[in-house]
């Protein structure tokens, strides 16, 4: 029997070998580093300027759905407890996670800083630095938790106040029971909707990663990097031990599983989060690993979006412990042990001003405020910062889904079946989240 076109199509696409999701990401790094590098060794412009737009608009497309998308999560996240005994116990102990894996983190930067003294000998000096536009006090992230209006949080992107009105309606939801159903089935249904559209942005991360990377090698070079070489390196160890070395560590004494196949489970998300530096753009990838690896979905919807948030032990413990010490050594500031404890409790306390998004010049200028350093060493870093952002993000994102595994599997609620199996590989065609009924 002749074969039809549509069966020796069908025999063709056989025989082409599908490129995992993780290997397009990886390529996308390589060719953009190769192409930014042309386009700063060439002098090529059109190149650099192309590089910059391919970037550029992959963070649009992530930052367009990020305020409605944390609104409805953290809003059917708070709901979704209700269908989950000792709902309370594991909040609190999510919480209490994430503060001692801060705590880990920040006194990891701090040794770091410390032993390398990533400030000194770099040739930069005061002048080099310029006061930033917006700083971070106590004062600004208590008060400024409670939006004006409804409007502004969602058009100024400010995820601190959509964090606080989403979680006020959560609250009145559950409150009212069962007449509030129609609003929470609407939520869902939003959250299916917006979580569905974000799984077509992420799917174009290969070309993304390419355009970031190569932007930032076009844009910085090699000459930038090395002015900062150790403070770099400082940031990416630092990250490393964490991701590495702690959260294997407490894999596998704390949540008793292997901490291998959370790697190999939780890699697409950590792989995303290092392209798109953003924490609440990984956020829907972050949950749908974390909810592969065996925890349950009631409680991975919960705590995963509270994570994106508000965990951010790259962002928010290792960089703002070493840029501190990096900050004080340019400005010939001598610190004192009351000071590193000031470090510490900024990192564990103060996390949730970052609130998911690409950079931390919020969280570090809160630190310098504390430590009354001048507000000038934060224009020193910005320019190195979209290079150290990638290894800050990737780590928060590993975070946010290691701390559910340990809650999960000290309550006994891991599905250790789930987790043994879990292949990163299979979320490539996978939509980011399953539609879930919604019961008042």
């Amino acid at each position: 029997m002749p074969s039809t076109p549509a069966s020796a199509a069908t025999a063709t696409r056989r025989r082409i070998p599908k490129v995992p999701f993780w290997a397009q990401i990886l390529l996308g790094l390589v060719l953009g580093a190769l192409l930014g590098w042309a386009a700063q060794s060439g002098d090529i412009h059109w190149l650099e300027v192309t590089l910059g737009k391919i970037g550029d608009i992959f963070v649009q497309l992530l930052m367009v759905v990020i305020a409605p998308l944390v609104f409805f999560a953290i809003l059917v996240s708070i709901t979704n407890l209700r269908n989950v005994s000792n709902a309370a116990r594991l909040a609190t102990r999510t919480l209490l996670w994430f503060m001692i894996t801060s705590l880990i983190a920040v006194v990891i930067g701090l040794a770091i800083g410390l032993l390398t003294n990533p400030g000194s000998g770099t040739g930069l000096t005061p002048a080099d630095g310029a006061e930033p536009k917006k700083h971070g006090s106590w004062l600004d992230f208590l008060t400024g938790i409670i939006p004006t209006d409804v409007i502004t949080p969602f058009t100024e992107l400010n995820v601190l106040q959509i964090v606080f009105m989403a979680a006020a309606a959560g609250i009145a939801i559950l409150q009212i029971g069962d007449k509030a159903k129609p609003v929470l089935d609407l939520s869902q249904s939003a959250l299916d909707l917006l979580q569905k559209v974000l799984w077509w942005v992420i799917r174009l991360a290969p070309l993304g990663s390419l355009g970031l990377v190569g932007t930032a090698i076009a844009t910085y070079g090699w000459n930038l990097i090395g002015k900062y070489a150790t403070f770099t390196a400082d940031i990416y160890v630092g990250c490393a031990i964490v991701l590495f070395g702690v959260y294997p560590v407490l894999l596998a004494t704390v949540g008793k599983v292997n901490p291998l196949q959370f790697y190999k489970g939780a890699w697409p998300a950590i792989q995303l989060a290092f392209v798109s530096r953003s924490s609440v753009g990984t956020m829907p990838l972050t949950q749908k690993v974390t909810e592969r690896l065996g925890v349950p979905k009631e409680y991975a919807s919960f705590a995963v979006p509270f994570g994106s948030t508000t965990k951010m032990d790259g962002c928010a413990s290792i960089y703002p412990a070493i840029a501190a010490i990096f900050v004080a050594q340019v400005f010939d500031v001598p610190l004192e042990i009351r000071d590193y404890v000031l470090i510490a409790f900024v990192s564990v306390i103060g996390s949730a001003a970052t609130a998911g998004l690409t950079g931390a010049t919020v969280m570090l200028t809160l630190t310098l405020s504390t430590l009354g350093l001048p507000m000038a060493g934060v224009g020193l870093l910005l320019a190195i910062d979209p290079i150290v952002d990638m290894m800050r993000t990737a780590t928060n994102v590993a975070g946010q889904s290691v701390v559910p595994i340990l809650v999960a599997s000290r309550e006994k609620i891991l599905d250790r079946a789930a987790y043994d199996s879990a292949d990163g590989s299979k979320l490539d065609d996978a939509p980011v989240a399953e539609p879930q009924p919604a019961t008042a």
